[in-house]
């Protein structure tokens, strides 16, 4: 239990942390070249500002205001600014169309719109008619030139705060009770219509107060913001970084990722695994061949057979590892800023090949498992109790329970309070009081779980068989030539897999070995190129049950992206969205099999 010094009921007792800690930096944000620091009182002077203009403008606890913004300083004022006051925050990601945000404003009632610039402003003028939205606030510095009357400069409404503590309106944002709904995160959902999942400040506190214990952190660890605030994981992990009293630098993209970990160096690393991957492909690509993948592999060997010292948490003390480490892994490690000491992964599963990689390279990853509707964290490794393959033992407050046809079932005070409007479905959603997570797994021996794999996911042949796609699809991505790799078979014959490439390695490959192309298409189309991937996936084949052999590979010539609408702006997989975009393919080579079985068929036909 935590001690009534660090007693935390709701959001705002995390704000007034914040201020009460009087540091010189909070956050950090790019400005002109340099990281510019932002302290609790400017944090203060800031939300308040915003506060009050929120209240000029009648917002009252428990209306809804919607926040479309780039992680960036103005995304956590305005969250804090709206929660404060009592109100009801309603996330939205940038990546979003018109018409999905038009739809989450509507269906939350959206009295107000935060937007990170006039552009974001531009796009939704079209639509902000069909919602209840009153007023738009313009994060950007530039003066807001677009002709409406619906919009305000938030730089102004930040300047326009008390230069020193408000004794009133603190004690106002004080009496905000635990039970009062604090966020509306609508699930960007890999299938459906979005829900709208509402969380209470308790829900949030109770898992920031458990989530990161026994990490070791504190004001002298600075951390990257760059995972969509939008999504519950990002948000989570930077409230519990800002009460555990650490720095935020905030990047837009994780486009500047790579530019930010040298300039910030930062302590602490939060990342979904396919931030990872993108690392270990860009190594791997680095040392495609010649000497520098030679030295590679045998770094690779050395780190492999030092494995179980990384996972325990020790530094390997043989002349092979340190020989290994000076030429190799050291140079992937500050590639990473040099002083990472702490890296977590979350949001989606990741494969175990990935974490052994990085295993051998000295890094040891944290695995979590959550959702939005459980304020996320529902277990995670830590550096005390890590198990490699699975996602930790869950949280002291938290109980978890497996169901008799493998569901993860789970219940305690950060499990949401339902769906918005949504009665039926939220409902459906419990059993026994255990929320049901749809996920399939186990907890061991020693109490950590593992997740295998999403309920719905699983597939099932015509054949009768259950075939669990994604740790078949996680060894495929362990190879560095694919980039994704989706598993199909639902009510047919046998499983296929459809691969994304990983382009630029595979262009390397393609020029080395002669193999001529001018466009992505030629190239996967080329017969050396569909034996090259046949290749990798007869590899795997051999492991797996004569029922899960994958006996057809499509190679295509895109990668999946948040704009084609085959990954979720969190970036998963939208396997429905992939499997309706190839319809076409898909239906053909299956009915060619079928044709290929029944050749007197075919000739009457």
């Amino acid at each position: 239990m935590e001690s009534s010094a660090d007693s935390l009921n709701t959001i705002n007792d995390l704000f007034y942390r914040i201020i009460d800690r009087d540091a010189v930096r909070v956050m950090l944000h790019r400005q002109d070249g340099a990281w510019r620091p932002i302290s609790s009182a400017e944090i203060y002077t800031f939300t308040v500002g915003v506060a009050r203009a929120l209240q000029a403008w009648s917002i009252r606890p428990g209306d809804r205001i919607a926040l479309l913004s780039e992680n960036r300083p103005e995304w956590a004022i305005a969250d804090f600014a709206i929660m404060l006051l009592g109100a009801v925050v309603v996330p939205i990601y940038p990546t979003l169309t018109e018409e999905q945000v038009a739809h989450i404003l509507r269906d939350s009632g959206s009295r107000a719109i935060f937007v990170s610039t006039e552009r974001h402003l531009r796009r939704l003028l079209p639509v902000l008619s069909q919602t209840p939205v009153e007023h738009v606030v313009v994060m950007d510095e530039s003066t807001v030139t677009v002709e409406t009357t619906l919009a305000t400069s938030m730089p102004q409404l930040m300047l326009s705060g008390p230069r020193k503590r408000d004794a009133d309106f603190d004690r106002r944002s004080r009496t905000t009770q635990t039970t009062t709904l604090a966020t509306l995160i609508y699930t960007s959902g890999t299938t459906g219509e979005p829900k709208g999942v509402m969380l209470t400040h308790h829900n949030l506190t109770s898992n920031i107060l458990c989530s990161l214990r026994g990490f070791f952190l504190g004001p002298e660890t600075t951390s990257l913001s760059f995972l969509p605030l939008s999504h519950i994981t990002a948000r989570h992990v930077d409230y519990s970084l800002l009460y555990h009293g650490a720095t935020l630098a905030y990047l837009p993209s994780s486009d500047m990722l790579s530019q930010a970990l040298s300039e910030v160096r930062p302590q602490f690393l939060v990342a979904v695994p396919r931030i990872y991957e993108k690392v270990r492909l860009q190594v791997e690509q680095h040392a495609a061949r010649g000497w520098r993948r030679a030295v590679l592999n045998w770094a690779l060997r050395i780190g492999d057979s030092h494995r179980a010292t990384i996972l325990r948490g020790e530094i390997p003390r043989s002349l092979a590892w340190k020989t290994a480490n000076r030429l190799v892994f050291s140079k992937i490690h500050e590639g990473l800023g040099g002083r990472v000491q702490i890296f977590i992964s979350g949001g989606a599963p990741l494969s175990r090949e990935v974490a052994e990689w990085f295993a051998a390279i000295g890094i040891r990853i944290h695995e979590g498992y959550g959702l939005t509707e459980t304020s996320p964290v529902i277990a995670v490794n830590t550096p005390a109790a890590h198990k490699l393959g699975t996602v930790g033992k869950p949280l002291s407050n938290v109980e978890v329970r497996i169901a008799q046809d493998g569901e993860i079932l789970v219940r305690g005070p950060s499990i949401f309070k339902g769906y918005w409007n949504k009665p039926e479905e939220t409902a459906a959603a419990f059993e026994n009081g255990f929320f049901k997570t749809g996920d399939i797994g186990a907890i061991d021996a020693e109490g950590f779980l593992s997740v295998t794999d999403r309920k719905k996911d699983l597939i099932k042949t015509s054949g009768g068989k259950f075939i669990a796609p994604q740790p078949i699809e996680n060894s495929l991505k362990s190879n560095a030539l694919i980039s994704e790799a989706v598993v199909i078979g639902e009510k047919r014959k046998f499983p296929a897999v459809l691969i994304a490439p990983y382009f630029p390695l595979l262009q390397d490959w393609a020029n080395v070995n002669s193999v001529p192309f001018a466009t992505r298409a030629e190239l996967v189309a080329h017969p050396r190129v569909q034996a090259l991937y046949e290749g990798i996936v007869q590899h795997l084949n051999r492991g797996l049950a004569k029922f899960e052999q994958l006996k057809k590979t499509v190679v295509l010539a895109e990668e999946f992206s948040v704009a084609a609408g085959t990954l979720t702006p969190s970036l998963k997989m939208r396997r429905r969205a992939i499997e309706a975009r190839h319809k076409a393919l898909i239906d053909d080579f299956y009915a060619q099999a079928d044709r290929s079985e029944h050749p007197l068929e075919n000739d009457k036909a």
